[in-house]
């Protein structure tokens, strides 16, 4: 039988455990931040924020995307993706790391226990990013070498090198072509000959691997050092590096902004950047690129937000740094934009070319942009100058790197932290050796194609929509909506607004469903460029990729419920309480009291 009322005793012992807690837990969050760390200033949580979410997805990722989906099309499908699951959902992952104090491994098993495997899954999306984000940086590094060592000239600004071949061409020395000519179709710039000869001596495909490229050895070692001495003690100890590594970027983006749009055809780009090829909608490309876009750029899915969140104080309004973060990201990715069409739009107005024909689709793009840009005159500015650009793509790389890397090391760290935390300079180092040991593939003459395949299989596509559909369950509709806002109301004394309420329940997972089957249903194999298909093995690699991380999610749900004790009912709907070192306990004494029979 239930009780109909708690007697007076019984609600004495809830008054009292209610100014218990609350006496203690100024004591348990000191205790708490001197054993974790904490930040130092407030303004170290938003500059990481905007290290981990601006970075890779912006300058690189978005520009190559809107290219491969038609421009507009891919801007329509980013925003829908932004507005209902990208800012929700990037402010609860931040929300819940300050609540619980934990990192991306742990924060969704503390409140829904059955779902613990989200964090699993969180832990693998993150390694198989850090092991493939790593070798962009070394190609930056590589470009940024080269770029110095070559002064005063620049190595991909002409046809005259021992890697270039016949057809190679310079976009800016076409100047004086008769209306209607163009360049052949065989014919490749000198940047993205540079890029294929120079950097990758690319091979014919991944069946291919041949040896070791030993520069790009060189400045992947070079990379993970830097990676390695910036996290070591953590992040919330790297002060001052973080600021600049977030700040300096915009510097140089601004520059490249304002002259990107002043040269001549810059509007040719412009147009192909905004112009919607509306039959696109009615495909699954964009919708599925534009939402993993918003996840990858965002860092939504990765653990790293989590773990940035916990290191604020329990009362810190991670709300404002939150809303910042995601208009920064979303202002980024629109200036990236703006910058690479424009240069595109010279290109192809200086050789009467179409902005389609200009560069190849795959990494060719991604990664050859920036120097494409250093190619084209700035008037008095000198070539050491053009080589700042390289300088600054690789800081806005290896920011987003180490906050991912942090990422995964305080995950494990928060999930055994008697064995990893006081140890954490010798388990950092043991990660990026092992993570380096995978690496090696990559910087092979063939390395490009198996880096194409972990792009298109590890974090983008089904398996980041996957992770970060369940994990918005747990949160909304296991725990509940209504606790979390109690939750965020403990935290900032102010409940969030109807329309985060309405996304984390329903618009978010509706969204993320809908892109899922989109995915599913009209499936794309992975490609290299516009010609080169991959082998039906490789294929199964890259599925057996995505299903690493997805099937840590079913799988120990399926293990919690024949290990707990109990019927199948008894386990799987059994009320979890978890949060006792947050005083949430105290809310629902009287609840659980009415539940006793």
């Amino acid at each position: 039988m239930f009780k109909t009322s708690p007697d007076e005793e019984t609600v004495s012992q809830i008054a009292l455990t209610e100014e218990k807690t609350k006496e203690d837990v100024d004591v348990k969050e000191e205790n708490e931040t001197s054993e974790r760390g904490a930040w130092s200033n407030k303004l170290d949580f938003l500059f990481s924020c905007i290290s981990v979410s601006v970075g890779l997805g912006n300058i690189w990722r978005f520009p190559y995307l809107c290219y491969k989906n038609g421009g507009g099309a891919f801007l329509i499908a980013y925003f829908v993706a932004m507005v209902f699951c990208g800012i929700p959902i990037f402010y609860a992952e931040v929300a819940l790391g300050q609540y619980l104090g934990v990192g991306g491994m742990t924060f969704i098993g503390q409140i829904v226990p059955i779902m613990k495997g989200v964090g699993f899954a969180t832990m693998v999306v993150v390694v198989l990013i850090d092991i493939y984000y790593t070798i962009i940086i070394a190609w930056t590094l590589f470009y940024l070498i080269a770029s110095f060592t070559a002064l005063p000239s620049l190595p991909w600004a002409g046809c005259n090198n021992t890697w270039n071949t016949p057809n190679c061409y310079v976009p800016t020395e076409i100047t004086n072509l008769t209306i209607g000519a163009s360049i052949s179709s065989s014919s490749v710039s000198a940047v993205e000959e540079f890029w294929t000869e120079r950097v990758l001596g690319i091979t014919d495909g991944i069946e291919n691997l041949s040896s070791v490229r030993w520069e790009l050895f060189g400045t992947l070692i070079l990379a993970w050092i830097l990676v390695y001495f910036i996290i070591w003690k953590g992040l919330n100890e790297s002060g001052y590096i973080v600021w600049f590594t977030a700040l300096f970027p915009y510097a140089i983006l601004l520059v490249l902004l304002v002259r990107a749009v002043t040269l001549e055809g810059a509007e040719i780009g412009l147009l192909y950047y905004v112009t919607p090829k509306w039959d696109l909608l009615l495909t699954a490309g964009p919708w599925i690129d534009g939402t993993t876009q918003i996840f990858f750029a965002y860092s939504i899915g990765t653990g790293a937000l989590p773990a940035l969140g916990s290191y604020n104080t329990f009362k810190y309004n991670c709300f404002r740094d939150a809303m910042i973060t995601c208009l920064v990201n979303t202002l980024t990715c629109l200036i990236a934009g703006v910058v690479t069409f424009a240069i595109l739009g010279t290109i192809a107005h200086s050789t009467n070319a179409s902005i389609d024909s200009v560069v190849n689709s795959g990494p060719g793009l991604k990664s050859s942009h920036f120097p494409l840009c250093s190619s084209f005159d700035y008037g008095h500015c000198t070539n050491s100058a053009k080589s700042l650009l390289m300088t600054f793509s690789v800081i806005i790389r290896i920011d987003s790197e180490f906050c991912n890397v942090e990422s995964f090391v305080t995950g494990l760290s928060d999930n055994w932290p008697e064995k990893l935390r006081k140890n954490r300079k010798f388990f950092t180092f043991l990660c990026v050796l092992i993570m380096f040991l995978f690496d090696i593939p990559m910087i092979t003459k063939g390395g490009v194609y198996v880096f194409q395949l972990m792009d298109y299989y590890s974090a983008s596509g089904m398996s980041m929509l996957f992770l970060v559909f369940f994990q918005t369950i747990s949160i909304a509709w296991i725990f509940g909506t209504s606790r979390f806002c109690d939750c965020i109301e403990q935290m900032s004394g102010k409940r969030p607004s109807w329309f985060f309420y309405i996304c984390w329940s329903f618009l978010g997972p509706l969204v993320m469903a809908g892109v899922f089957l989109f995915y599913v249903i009209q499936y794309i194999p992975v490609t290299y460029g516009e010609n080169y298909q991959y082998p039906w093995w490789a294929e199964v690699i890259g599925i057996i990729i995505s299903l690493s991380s997805m099937l840590w999610i079913p799988g120990y749900a399926a293990y919690y419920i024949i290990t707990t004790p109990g019927t199948l009912r008894e386990v799987v709907f059994q009320i979890e309480f978890p949060l006792a070192d947050k005083y949430y306990n105290a809310l629902f004494s009287s609840y659980r009291y009415w539940l006793k029979e």
